[in-house]
């Protein structure tokens, strides 16, 4: 009789598909007019003032980018520390969807900044230091960014395991020995890192005061923002779980994404009860009635519904299901974060901000970049879940 055994496999395959080959040409295109903004300056391709010093490219690359890399935070709180090890095969695509959000957030920030050739002063500037949430985001991200390289590593080692030199064979053993031995430390890290700098997201939209919206003026942003990166976490792991399952034609995890719905749900019910219970409690509610109530009802409306949805078994067990929910949490856990970064701030009537077309592209070049290379990736390298014959026994 045989048995299988779960191992994490390469997918294998053709990588120079036609759907790569668009995902590359977005990617290019991105490529070229960062190239241009390098070249001729940040207003030769931006609607950037001294009014609104942030647009898309904070907003959309790194405050919800980084939030749609937090999959494998959210999952490494289950697995690891609320001891959940059924979740334990998502964990290394979580990782690589978490490295690929935080790596081509630093690239965003980069674009972004203005005097992008003094950055390298950042980390090694430690006299200058200040107590600004800005410096610690930035300080976070980078050091996430390394840690999630290192979670990652095993999958590289697993590889090089199995090369014909045995050089490489030894150097991915003593890899493989290394990352076990100080994983514990590497997970205290990779736990700590996005718990600071996702409550410091929030804490950054404190400092404009009253140029806020008093909708989002709460001393609770901080942790407003910690929590909205766990629905984003796993509504990304349930549609990237689902999307690699039906492309790579792998095995589904709809079980097992369906406790992990369970779970989201709660999260995005108390999220939203707790966001209105706090409007209500400041007196707030009266600014409902205004334009910027519609965003408001928008966002949590939205995180109601996905909620609603998943709290149903019937409907949480099926994959159709769990991919539309994960979707409206996904969108509506974003639009929190547009709200605070850019409808809710408002820095004076002199002022007016709306993306202009190469920020747009730059934006789009990098979520191409992004899944490019997540493609790439899990062909190349062992990092999602197969199943394969184990030897037969009697």
């Amino acid at each position: 009789m045989s048995a299988h055994t779960d191992v994490h496999t390469p997918v294998g395959g053709r990588l120079m598909t036609r759907p790569f080959m668009v995902l590359l040409a977005i990617a290019g295109i991105g490529a070229l007019v960062a190239i241009y903004r390098f070249a001729f300056g940040i207003g030769s391709v931006s609607n950037l003032s001294n009014g609104y010093p942030w647009g898309v490219w904070i907003t959309i690359d790194v405050v919800i980018g980084t939030a749609i890399g937090c999959g494998g935070y959210a999952v490494g709180l289950l697995v690891y520390i609320l001891n959940r090890g059924k979740y334990h095969p998502l964990v290394r695509p979580a990782i690589l969807t978490s490295l690929l959000g935080y790596g081509l957030a630093v690239i965003a920030v980069v674009i972004d900044l203005g005097r992008f050739w003094s950055l390298w002063k950042v980390p090694i500037f430690v006299w200058r230091w200040s107590h600004s949430p800005q410096l610690e985001v930035a300080l976070c991200v980078a050091a996430y960014a390394l840690v999630l390289m290192i979670e990652l590593s095993p999958a590289l080692f697993e590889k090089l395991r199995a090369s014909a030199s045995s050089g490489l064979r030894k150097l991915a053993q003593s890899g493989l020995t290394f990352i076990e031995k100080s994983f514990i430390w590497v997970l205290a890290l990779g736990l700590l890192l996005p718990t600071m700098h996702q409550s410091s997201l929030g804490t950054m939209m404190l400092l404009p005061g009253p140029r806020m919206h008093p909708l989002w003026f709460t001393s609770w942003l901080p942790l407003l923002f910690l929590v909205n990166c766990i629905i984003m976490g796993f509504a990304v792991v349930t549609l990237e779980a689902t999307f690699s399952a039906v492309a790579f034609r792998r095995p589904r995890e709809t079980t097992m994404l369906s406790s992990l719905s369970h779970v989201a749900a709660w999260v995005a019910l108390g999220w939203s009860v707790f966001r209105v219970a706090e409007v209500a409690i400041a007196g707030k509610l009266g600014y409902l009635a205004s334009g910027y109530g519609i965003a408001f009802i928008g966002e949590v409306g939205l995180l109601v519904v996905g909620a609603a949805i998943l709290l149903s078994e019937s409907r949480r067990n099926q994959a159709v299901w769990q991919v539309r929910a994960a979707i409206i949490l996904l969108v509506g856990a974003a639009l929190h974060r547009v709200n605070t970064y850019l409808v809710a701030f408002n820095p004076g009537s002199n002022y007016s901000y709306f993306p202009a077309v190469p920020e747009l592209l730059i934006t789009f070049g990098i979520f191409a970049a992004e899944v490019a290379i997540y493609v790439a990736v899990v062909k190349t390298f062992p990092i999602l879940q197969g199943r394969v014959p184990a030897k037969a026994s009697s």
